[in-house]
């Protein structure tokens, strides 16, 4: 029944006075349980995230203690994608607590969605002279697109609570609006086992032992829990144009649940002011009780503490204790504003319970198509291979602690008797596994083996660790990693029961093909080398002895097994002779097939090319003016091949002059939108349509070569360099200075997404190791000469 005017001033006072915080009861009236148990089949949320954060926290000899000087360690993460909220981790770092949380504005003739309706932008709150992001708090102003209402919100987290915290101003440019807050709670990291309440004030989602509690400054009008698309309320506001089935419970029955707050009508000329704080804990009573201390806390405080102002420590902390920032930011085209985003957005997507374990990107790639019935953990894991760019990143800028504690993580996820489940050769690491070391996916790809090592040599040589400490992280790692790199062996493990021959792996660098690979085979040799140095110093001169042997055996074997001379891009397409992407057995002139990946059929395989080879050069096993690389390079850029086999592409942005190179992962990738629908990846269900795009990191990689080419011929023009491949890179971060692993290259229908030509895609956004190449270039650049390049592995190979 509708309330009328005195029912509501009652209600509104009742919601702001009450102090007690406990749990509708079972025995509820009625009418107060919400109906249609599961709701709508639950999804993650759109994956192109203009923003990231989490509270800075300091580590305590080496891992994340609540006794140590940050206090408390706030374990909250979240993500900002379409102006809107979406998904926020607590526990671990892939553990996602809430879907989405958005605004539904209602007026005398219109109920607009915030994320669809509005023009969204997005900044910084707090920015050095230069621009430059001074943390990860965002203000995002969303503008109704025909001028009726502008909301601005202030997102960040509370470093002394297990809580996050926004701001809302809203304003209104004509009468009746009505603005109702929508949270769509995803407890546990599923969206479809949860149940809620609301009482006194506090509405609270919760799945097993994970709780989320929302809190107001402000008091709502009314508000419904209930099962998303049937009783969560904005249901029924869209259906009727009011909420008037105010359930406060849904009982018994689980599943995807949402909650919608009426808040109070905003006059024509009004601004609107409330704070809402969602808090995070193992029960509703703890997640209140965090939602409460950072409203009570209130926004200056928090805020100031999470930018670390005064003696709180804080991001700015961070960025102050990286040496290499300023002498970086002279090298970037942006005055370095990209820098301090990417050096930031490096250590948030670090976890806090497990430390050092850096994820591949907060994200899951075309979310907002993907059930969330099934806990998953998206890009929300650990990759060795990605691990590695990042802690490779982090000690350019002149992190010390984080890439050392990065390197002793990786003994988690190091194949051994200590795995559950796996038995075979210990010694090499692992696919994919989430934070706490459990593996995910289990195979073998010896490049994720080969950097460890290189990881491990270049903190020793950078003086991180010491001999002792090199010696040490030999016995118990590296030395099975290297071993495992000359002899294989059997692995089993979950799926997964093989015998590995190196340098053929299982799975190269994008996971999807097993063979001999150029770009494998350099991180292979190179961690040989390295592990050859290690073991030097470790007094294994036998062990030293064979890791050089092989390394020289596969560095004299490279070309016969990864070049062709007999390709099938030949006449305009090529010259028939170029470094395949990979070679499925041990004749590269065969023609022989690959396997089917991304339901693309690749018959032969050298009509495959891409850019792994210039991983030779960047590691130090061919020069960058050897005859086979150059002899590639026409293939690589060749524009003139026909799309599916093409790689290389140009942009050009609106007010930018010149065009800026770009290059996807190889020909026939089907990793990305179809090109019939338009639909994403997971969407279009793997269809033989898919067509993978350019991806930001290969600009790169390519700027790398290009400084080291450069070198060969007695000099570099840096300014050249950094005016093509840096600014490239900053040009493909969005307005939040993320940068995608995908971006928009104009090929194919673009009807679902409608993304503008270099624009991240609904793939991983923000992509670590994007960010990480990024930094590194800048490194490459500001040094002159390449970040990653091995000496050791140089010196033995490059005359």
């Amino acid at each position: 029944m509708k309330k009328n005017l005195l029912t509501l001033i009652i209600s509104s006072l009742l919601l702001s006075a009450c102090s007690d915080h406990s749990s509708t009861s079972s025995s509820a009236p009625a009418d107060s349980v919400a109906p249609g148990a599961p709701g709508a089949p639950s999804v993650w949320a759109y994956a192109g995230k203009t923003g990231i954060g989490t509270s800075f926290e300091q580590y305590t000899n080496g891992a994340y203690s609540d006794s140590g000087a940050s206090g408390a360690i706030s374990k909250v993460w979240f993500s900002v994608a379409q102006g809107v909220l979406t998904e926020t981790m607590y526990g671990l770092i892939h553990e996602a607590q809430l879907q989405e949380l958005q605004f539904f504005i209602k007026g005398d003739t219109f109920l607009d969605e915030e994320k669809k309706d509005t023009i969204s932008t997005i900044e910084y709150l707090k920015t050095d002279a230069l621009g430059r992001p001074q943390s990860l708090a965002y203000k995002i102003v969303n503008k109704d697109k025909d001028g009726k209402y502008e909301i601005e919100k202030h997102i960040f987290t509370d470093p002394d609570s297990q809580s996050l915290m926004m701001r809302v101003v809203f304003r209104a440019f004509t009468d009746g609006i009505i603005p109702y807050i929508y949270v769509n709670p995803a407890i546990a990291n599923t969206g479809s086992n949860d149940s809620a309440n609301f009482s006194d004030g506090v509405w609270t989602a919760t799945d097993g032992n994970s709780s989320m509690s929302l809190k107001t400054s402000v008091a709502a009008v009314q508000s419904a829990v209930g099962f998303e698309g049937i009783s969560d309320g904005i249901s029924e506001v869209k259906q009727t144009g009011e909420l008037t089935k105010t359930y406060s419970t849904t009982g018994a029955d689980k599943g995807n649940v949402a909650f919608a707050l009426q808040m109070p009508a905003v006059k024509n000329g009004e601004n609107a002011q409330w704070d809402l704080v969602l808090g995070f804990g193992k029960s509703p009573t703890e997640s209140t009780a965090a939602a409460e201390k950072t409203l009570a806390t209130g926004y200056d405080k928090v805020l100031a503490h999470y930018n670390g102002e005064g003696a709180a420590i804080g991001w700015q902390d961070f960025l102050q204790s990286l040496p290499a920032l300023e002498k970086l930011s002279t090298t970037a085209t942006d005055n370095g504003k990209l820098l301090y985003t990417s050096a930031m957005v490096l250590k948030a997507q670090e976890d806090k319970t497990h430390a050092g374990a850096f994820i591949a990107s907060l994200s899951n790639p075309w979310g907002d198509t993907k059930p969330a019935e099934k806990s998953a953990t998206g890009y929300k894991a650990v990759w060795p291979r990605d691990f590695y760019q990042v802690a490779m990143a982090m000690l350019a800028l002149g992190d010390t602690q984080s890439p050392r504690i990065a390197f002793e993580y990786l003994q988690q996820v190091q194949a051994s008797e200590k795995i559950a489940g796996y038995s075979g050769t210990p010694g090499w690491f692992l696919q994919k596994t989430h934070v706490d070391g459990e593996p995910e996916w289990v195979g073998v790809q010896l490049d994720q083996t080969g950097m460890p090592i290189m990881l491990g040599w270049r903190l020793w040589k950078e003086g991180i660790l010491s001999d002792a400490d090199i010696s040490s992280w030999y016995q118990k790692m590296l030395k099975p990693a290297a071993d495992f790199l000359v002899n294989g062996g059997a692995v089993k493990i979950m799926w997964n029961d093989t015998s590995i021959k190196p340098p053929y792996t299982q799975q190269e660098r994008w996971e999807e093909q097993q063979g001999y690979s150029p770009s494998t085979i350099a991180a292979v040799i190179a961690g040989l080398v390295s592990a050859g140095d290690i073991a030097t110093q470790a007094g294994d001169t036998e062990g030293a002895t064979k890791y050089f042997a092989a390394a020289d055996k596969y560095a004299s074997d490279l070309e016969a097994r990864t070049y062709t001379t007999a390709g099938s891009l030949t006449g305009e397409q090529g010259n028939g002779s170029y470094y395949l992407r990979i070679n499925a057995n041990e004749d590269p002139n065969d023609h022989s097939a690959l396997g089917t990946s991304n339901a693309q059929v690749i018959a032969d395989e050298s009509q495959v090319i891409d850019g792994g080879f210039l991983e030779l050069v960047r590691y130090g096993v061919r020069a960058a003016n050897d005859a086979k690389i150059l002899e590639t390079l026409p293939e690589y850029d060749n524009v003139k091949l026909p799309d599916l086999l093409r790689t290389k592409y140009e942009f050009t942005f609106p007010g930018i002059e010149g065009s800026f190179p770009g290059w996807r992962r190889y020909g026939i990738d089907g990793y990305g939108e179809d090109m019939a629908t338009g639909l994403g990846y997971m969407e279009a269900n793997n269809s033989s349509q898919g067509r993978g795009r350019v991806w930001p990191i290969f600009t790169g990689e390519r700027g790398h070569y290009e400084l080291q080419l450069a070198k060969t011929k007695g000099g570099s023009d840096i300014e050249k360099l950094r005016n093509t491949y840096v600014k490239a890179m900053e040009l493909f971060a969005n307005q939040g200075m993320m940068l995608p692993e995908q971006v928009w290259d104009g090929v194919g229908s673009n009807a679902t997404y409608n993304y503008q030509i270099g624009e991240g895609t609904n793939g991983a956004t923000p992509l670590a190791w994007t960010h990480a190449e990024y930094v590194k270039l800048l490194r490459s650049y500001s040094d002159g000469k390449v970040w990653d390049r091995n000496a050791s592995t140089e010196a033995r190979y490059v005359k």
